[in-house]
Order: C-alpha cells, then structure tokens, then sequence
C-alpha cells in the first residue's frame, strides 16, 4: 500500500471521515486511492468514479468559464461589470471597515471584470466576521442553506445591491461573493443558464461527465452522503443523495455549487497544465494561474489565505511556507472537505475529495496530511 492510501486509511480508521478519494497526476502517471464508505452506514464502498459535492473548487472552473467570454472578445477585464449588472450601478462603501452600514460614502470607481476575478469586487468575507458590513452580507449570503434555499439570482443581486461594500473597488481582498458573482456575469454576457454555459464552454469539452448542479438518478449510487462534525466528536449527516442535489437549484452558485468526481477535476487540471486546450488562451490560462495580491493584501487575508497570493478562482503560492507551497501552485479547498492543485513547475495535480465539512477557513487537519504526503512522494 502507498503512502497515500496510508494517509487517508488512517483518517477512516479514526472516523475523521467516512471515506476519501485522494488523487496524484504527474503527467500520465496517475494514483488514485479510494478508501473507506460513501456513508456512515457503510452501504456503498467509496470508489474512483464516486460523486461529491465540490464546494468552493468550484470556483476555478467558474473562473475559467468567464475568461471564454474574455478571449472571445465579449467581454473586457477593464469593463465595468454595471453594462451587464446594473443592479451595480451606483454601489455604496461603508466610510472605514468598521463604520455601521449606514455610514457609507459612493463608490470611487466602477467596480470592474477584473475586481471579480481577482476577488477584489469590494464585497466579501473579510477576516474580521464581527465588522457591520460583514455581518450585513451574511444575511444575504448564508452558507448554512443549501442553494436551493436562496433566491435565484437575480433577486439575490438586488438584495446584494442593498449591501454597502466593505472596501473601496481594488482595494482589499474579501472571500466567496466575487465567485458568485462571476457566475451571474458569465450568465447574462452569454445569454444563458449558468448550469448551461458551464456545460457548453468546460463540461462537454473536457469530457466532465460527472459534473454539474444536480445529480440525475442515474447517478445516485455513486453519490457520497453528506456530514459535518457534530459537538461530541461524531458526524451529522446534512444531506443525502436523493436530497438537495436531486433538482437544479433556485441558485446554481458560481461560487460553490457544483459536484464533481477525481477525474473529472482531473481533466479540468490537465487543461490548465497544457495551456488552455483550445478552451481558454494561454494569456487567460497565465493570468489565472498567477498572483494579482499586493503583500499588504495578502497579509489582510490571512485568515484565508496564510500569506500567499490569489490569481483567478483559485489560491497562488507565492512562498515555500510548507512543504507543499511551491510556488506557482495554483488551487483552493471547499467547504464540504475538497480541495484541488496543480503545480505548474512539476506538472502535477493533486486532488483530495471528503464528504465531511470543514469547521471554518483553517484547512482540516486530513488537508494538510494529504499535501504534506504528495509533496514527498
């Protein structure tokens, strides 16, 4: 047995998660280890070809559907996002991050295509959660919901209108709307339905046949259950597959919403290490991969991001902090206990899909074993 199914046994073993799917690319050699069950109950082995619930590695893909629109011309990374949103037109900023929510001053700029992907739009999830303008996003933006329980989209844009900004356009470096937000963008330039758009541009090109924002019944033996820790160290179960995953949801969130398995993020990955494939052009592929972050902005996010650097969607490593940061890494994690890497220097993808919530920013503990693991291997 390798050290990686090492890794992710012992976690089983101890009830950290019912199962995992851990993945190593290095060009066409490729280990992928699936251990443990889809369930609690042990109903159903994990496997390969098994689906989860991604989370936020969504958001690299939604990235990557936007820049098509960017390379084609429809759209520019100067533009002002209010041609196509005009919900956010005319955007308020709270006077300082501490400021209540009636204390706000316009907006000095248009908030632009690139303050989207670079996750510098003004609104977002700073690291301080008690700031009045956070606290009012929260309202809007629940994460405790599935997505089938938040209004469609462009209601939501409307209420998120009514929301002043925590920062001035390009000032700060804020987590998670930019990404739903890159969703409803790419949504209205294209003329279509997010889950649609995502299919014609990334999906079917790539042969992602398993990824999407529902799983029809066909599939549904191969989809994991969902659970996040519970007070007394067992784990409670949140979803089921035949639940919110069964329909389209009212908010098909660029941000966090779709499933996926290993080897469709895989081909995803491989598309980035080639350059774009066709889909997307190596500048837009460039531009992506590699940090847009001043250091103060970095260290502001620290919180999310540890100290190293954003591209578009995903994290940059900028500095060899662990053993796993090379820099040039580009990736993220989500919050249903995913994550997902390339390493542009070695050519390497590595992916890790759990069905058990992280707690909060930090990554999980079983995260970090896995990086630690196939930065050794």
């Amino acid at each position: 047995m390798s050290s990686l199914h090492d890794t992710l046994r012992q976690r089983v073993d101890d009830g950290t998660v019912p199962g995992a799917v851990g993945l190593v690319a290095r060009g066409d050699d490729v280990e992928v280890v699936a251990v443990g069950s889809a369930d609690v109950e042990g109903t159903a082995p994990m496997a390969r070809d098994s689906i989860f619930r991604i989370a936020s590695i969504t958001k690299p893909i939604t990235a990557a559907a936007l820049l098509t629109l960017v390379d084609e011309g429809r759209i520019g990374l100067d533009d002002p996002v209010a041609e196509w949103l005009p919900e956010l037109a005319k955007p308020m900023v709270v006077r300082t991050p501490t400021s209540p929510v009636d204390d706000v001053v316009p907006a000095d700029r248009p908030v632009t295509v690139e303050d989207l992907l670079s996750f510098r739009t003004g609104w977002g999830l700073p690291s301080d959660f008690a700031l009045p303008a956070a606290q009012s996003l929260f309202a809007i933006q629940d994460h405790s919901l599935p997505f089938g329980d938040w209004p469609d989209p462009d209601t939501w844009l409307g209420q998120l209108a009514q929301v002043p900004m925590l920062h001035q356009p390009g000032e700060a470096w804020l987590y998670g709307t930019s990404s739903a937000l890159q969703g409803i963008l790419a949504a209205r330039v294209s003329g279509r339905t997010l889950p649609d758009f995502l299919a014609e541009r990334i999906f079917e090109p790539l042969g992602m046949r398993d990824t999407g924002f529902e799983v029809p019944a066909s599939k549904r033996d191969r989809f994991t259950s969902s659970y996040a820790p519970a007070e007394d160290g067992t784990l409670r179960l949140t979803d089921t597959p035949d639940g919110d995953y069964s329909r389209l949801p009212r908010f098909p969130s660029g941000g966090g919403a779709l499933v996926s398995t290993a080897d469709d993020w895989l081909a995803f990955a491989r598309m980035l290490l080639a350059g774009g494939q066709g889909l997307l052009t190596p500048t837009s592929v460039s531009r992506m991969t590699t940090n847009h972050l001043t250091a103060a902005q970095r260290e502001a996010a620290t919180l999310f991001l540890e100290g190293q650097g954003w591209g578009y969607g995903g994290q940059v490593d900028v500095a060899p902090v662990d053993p796993w940061n090379v820099p040039g890494r580009y990736g993220w994690i989500g919050g249903t206990g995913t994550t997902a890497h390339i390493v542009p220097p070695t050519g390497t993808v590595t992916i890790l899909l759990t069905q058990v919530a992280m707690t909060g920013p930090t990554p999980m503990r079983l995260m970090r074993e896995f990086w630690e693991c196939t930065a050794r291997s």
